[in-house]
């Protein structure tokens, strides 16, 4: 019997990998697509380098191996785009010693800046918020009841979240309240928790765009009001 019981188990892995596989070609070939139509040029290989260099962003700082790939990239709307997927690894022991690793992997949206910024995030309350408090990292509040009780904001530079936290920008994340947003040195961010279907990230980029838009231009003139 337990021949057949580790046939099963190695026929179960096999078709685990191949559904994998053929599911990876269909997403890369998806946004090849989508690149093409976007005028966006489009990489699916590893990108170790691109993940070093924006490591100031705090998602993508987590675990170890860290790298992009489907990278789609150029001008859209007029802004320096950058949307990939991206994976990092972490690690567990089981109650019998056994190192385990664990993949993760979700999609990332960039758009660069014209200015250099303080770090800001801005994400949904939720218990790792409230923990992020606990220890010490204050969550900013604002007049707006509704947005200080959906949103934690986190920025060492107080005006700057105000600024950029502004009327038009509050309403709209009010109404798009499932955006993880950072902004950091030249880049605003957007960040989510798995990869995007490919027919959500154009919709994503617009979101991205918008945001940019509701950025108040004193903020690019280094006369901050």
């Amino acid at each position: 019997m337990e021949p057949l019981i580790i046939v099963g188990v190695i026929a179960a892995i096999a078709v685990a990998a191949i559904l994998g596989y053929l599911s990876a070609q269909k997403r890369r070939q998806a946004m090849m697509a989508l690149a093409a139509r976007l005028g966006l040029q489009f990489d699916p290989g590893k990108n170790w380098d691109l993940a070093e260099r924006y490591g100031f962003l705090n998602k993508l700082r987590a675990g170890s191996n860290r790298y992009a790939f489907n990278t789609l990239s150029g001008s859209y709307q007029g802004h320096g785009v950058t949307v990939f997927d991206y994976h990092y690894e972490t690690h567990s022991t089981d109650s019998k010693g056994h190192r385990q690793t664990h993949h993760h992997y979700f999609s990332c949206f960039l758009l660069h800046l014209p200015w250099s910024f303080p770090e800001l995030v801005i994400a949904r309350e939720g218990f790792f918020s409230k923990v992020a408090q606990a220890f010490g990292y204050d969550d900013i509040d604002f007049e707006s009841h509704e947005f200080s009780r959906k949103f934690c904001v986190r920025s060492p530079d107080k005006k700057f979240a105000y600024d950029f936290c502004n009327a038009r920008m509050m309403e709209y994340l009010l109404a798009n309240d499932d955006l993880t947003i950072e902004v950091d040195q030249d880049t605003l961010a957007l960040t989510f928790n798995s990869r995007l279907d490919p027919a959500r990230i154009e919709p994503n980029l617009n979101r991205l765009v918008a945001l940019r838009s509701r950025m108040p231009e004193y903020l690019f003139s280094g006369s901050m009001k």
